[in-house]
């Protein structure tokens, strides 16, 4: 079925989106939950049911298989309250039906539904009528989740190692399968190949014979081979990928995931040129093995949906990626934490993100995961951390420990940001007979890691004035570089009318366009990494650098020819572009100078 909205909200930090849908899916607007904090949706669980006179029966941590219990209750509780707002809005009053005049008037002005509304009202037939169509014609936005893979810690009762259908993310996606929700799970940080495996013993994932699957497979990649690989994964266990989610790997919010410098328009290119073959070689394979299982094989076409997230900040380049690509959907993320009809941020953490600049947005490496993760400067979450070095004391309680993942000292896992693992890190450094910058240069990586597993989702009960004892008041947040550009708090209707061009919520001109900034972000990220390098290159550096850099060449010649060609845009800008390509062509000649020396190094 055609999307309702040309844009979808991504998964945002892990509380900023904790409850979008309750918000947004009766505008017909997608958005995704993130499962990672069991503790905080049976919290969140607790208020909406004393708001909304629901029945609530708390599910403590003494309970068989609690995480994905948690998570099952708490979706079905967001999706039953969804449904009952969008029914109420479909069948409004006459006295009541601003809710109806606002679906509509969101909606982009190409839309059909939108046509056939002004045709109705113009005609002058009675509202009943009207809500007759709207019941008829009107959809819900989807109610998707977001598991990250790697987050798959597993667990123990006492000493004992429990299952791996118990680990955290093999838990959340159990949650999800025996919810009520007919909708997507959004697979992020890489392929978990024993995830994949055990997603295909719940039976909601295999597609009936026309084709549709209740619970459907969003993929987010970064490139094309990527992909293709885990596509044909899944497929070889009767699975269907139905969208493959494109984000840039740098100019994007949260986690980071750099690919070997891959741009994101060329591999939009890769995509759109290979679609109808990447479609046909999955879905041969996938009914192969349908076959083989026993299992129904669609008579129908499988859909397949392409859709591009990643500092899309203009309705020109939303409809560019929409009108060149022909990606089905658009995500816009980072803008949405600014309007509080759609995200869940505390006023605090709204007032620092409406004042961000260039220089308060940075890649940093606070992430206990150990991925580039995009930071707000002097977010509280860090300056938390700050007063617990400065008092002697680094490190987090870790009163959560969703990514205690590191085993360096003990098999069930601890996490890099806790005070434990740092305790432990600082000291074997006393060992090491450093000089002193370096072990100044050591000391800082250990304990520059933060608790972002509590604090991506403390805005959340902030926000909503909830108990906060055991997560303390820290806030980390994860915008995107393109969150600069936008100063103001917005409301849902300004913030759509941005995105379809009837607005203009950004008031900064130099704002650059979305590929040339994810470009100059890729050149900062390999000059990083080309100082961080000491000595000579190995050979798989040297592959490494060779890579990197003949993939980023490639890109801005791609670059060139797309902006030479491209018609819809004045010439003034396609000067100015053309100019800030040339100008990375030398940063990045001179960067492969400087590995050139590397390269030239005694061994």
């Amino acid at each position: 079925m055609k999307k309702t909205h040309s844009f979808h909200i991504p998964v945002m930090g892990i509380g900023f989106t904790i409850d979008t849908p309750l918000k947004v899916s009766q505008y017909g607007m997608d958005s995704v939950i993130s499962l990672v904090d069991d503790i905080l949706l049976e919290k969140l669980r607790k208020m909406y049911s004393e708001k909304f006179e629901m029945p609530y029966k708390e599910i403590t941590n003494k309970m068989d298989d609690f995480r994905a219990k948690r998570i099952t209750s708490y979706l079905n509780m967001m999706n039953d309250l969804a449904t009952q707002k969008f029914e109420t809005l479909k069948n409004s009053t006459l006295e009541k039906s601003s809710e109806l005049k606002n679906y509509i008037s969101m909606l982009p002005d190409s839309s059909t539904i939108k046509e056939e509304y002004k045709k109705l009202t113009a005609k002058g037939i009675s509202f009943t009528e009207i809500k007759k169509w709207a019941s008829k014609n009107l959809s819900m936005g989807s109610i998707d989740v977001n598991i990250m893979t790697k987050v798959d810690k597993d667990n123990y009762v006492k000493s004992e190692k429990l299952p791996t259908e118990f680990n955290d993310a093999h838990a959340a996606l159990r949650g999800f399968a025996n919810s009520d929700l007919e909708s997507s799970v959004v697979l992020s940080a890489g392929m978990n190949p024993r995830l994949y495996s055990y997603i295909a013993q719940f039976d909601d994932f295999f597609p009936d014979t026309n084709g549709n699957i209740k619970k459907k497979i969003i993929l987010k990649v970064s490139d094309y081979r990527s992909a293709l690989i885990q596509g044909k994964f899944l497929a070889k266990k009767g699975l269907w990928v139905s969208e493959y989610r494109i984000e840039s790997g740098l100019n994007c919010g949260g986690h980071a995931f750099a690919t070997d410098g891959f741009l994101l328009g060329p591999v939009l290119e890769e995509f759109k040129q290979n679609r109808k073959e990447f479609q046909q070689s999955v879905q041969e394979l996938l009914f192969q093995v349908l076959e083989s299982l026993g299992k129904v094989i669609p008579e129908n076409t499988m859909s397949l949906d392409i859709t591009a997230q990643g500092g899309v900040g203009t309705e020109e380049e939303h409809e560019f990626l929409i009108d060149h690509y022909k990606v089905d959907s658009v995500g816009w993320g980072s803008p949405f934490l600014l309007v509080p009809e759609a995200t869940t941020v505390d006023k605090k953490t709204l007032d620092q993100l409406a004042k961000a600049k260039e220089e308060d947005l940075y890649l940093s490496d606070i992430s206990p995961l150990g991925v580039p993760f995009n930071n707000l400067r002097k977010n509280t979450k860090d300056i938390e951390k700050e007063i617990a070095i400065n008092n002697g004391k680094p490190g987090s309680a870790c009163p959560k420990k969703f990514v205690a993942l590191n085993k360096e000292f003990n098999e069930k896992g601890i996490c890099t940001a806790s005070r434990k693992y740092q305790t432990q890190k600082i000291e074997e450094l006393k060992d090491q007979n450093l000089s002193l910058d370096e072990h100044k240069i050591q000391y800082n990586k250990i304990i520059e890691k933060t608790c972002t597993c509590v604090g991506l989702g403390t805005s959340a009960l902030l926000a909503y004035d909830m108990d906060t004892k055991v997560e303390g008041t820290g806030v980390s947040v994860c915008p995107g570089p393109n969150m600069a550009y936008y100063s103001d708090v917005m409301s849902l209707k300004e913030i759509t009318n941005h995105i379809y061009g009837r607005a203009n919520m950004m008031f900064r001109p130099d704002r650059p366009n979305m590929f040339i900034k994810e470009l100059d972000i890729y050149l900062e990220y390999l000059k990083n990494r080309i100082d961080e390098t000491k000595g000579a290159l190995n050979r798989k550096q040297e592959k490494y650098f060779s890579t990197f850099t003949n993939n980023l060449k490639e890109g801005i010649s791609y670059y060139v020819d797309l902006f030479n060609d491209m018609k819809e845009i004045s010439s003034s800008i396609k000067t100015n572009i053309l100019k800030e390509l040339e100008d990375s062509k030398e940063v990045l000649y001179i960067l492969n100078f400087e590995l050139a020396k590397l390269k030239a190094m005694p061994v």
